[in-house]
């Protein structure tokens, strides 16, 4: 295995992550942020949030496995969330949990980050995923 995830003794929990990854691989993969859109670049889930950031992660693995990679190599994940509010992380959680075992998420997740941001590029994206890999 090329990353290996962990969170050490003393560290606050629990989170739905680790807070450490360890890349052994020679090979990086970076992953662009993934939005909500079909292989056409129409919109998906237009006003989900849950939709929105299921979609975003089946794109994002899209983009590892045509590096020859998937997400139990991701050493990092970056998610960007327009307006974000703590009352949105249900909604949040539940656009992971939705695709998860689809995707083969590890549980708990690498590393991540949740980064609100006032908007993104177009005003229907709620949410974008980045990605950051590691292979043999």
């Amino acid at each position: 295995m090329t990353v290996r995830l962990l969170t050490p003794e003393g560290m606050f929990q629990p989170v739905p992550y680790h807070h450490v990854s360890i890349g052994t691989g020679t090979r990086q993969v970076h992953v662009a942020g993934q939005i909500a859109r079909d292989a056409e670049g129409r919109p998906v889930a237009t006003g989900d949030l849950t939709g929105q950031v299921g979609q975003a992660l089946r794109n994002t693995a899209r983009g590892l496995a045509g590096a020859g990679a998937d997400f139990s190599d991701v050493v990092r994940l970056r998610f960007f969330v327009t307006g974000w509010n703590p009352h949105m992380a249900d909604a949040f959680m539940a656009g992971i949990e939705n695709v998860a075992d689809e995707l083969g998420l590890p549980r708990p997740l690498p590393p991540l980050s949740l980064i609100g941001v006032d908007y993104l590029f177009e005003p229907d994206v709620l949410v974008e995923v980045e990605a950051f890999a590691t292979l043999d």
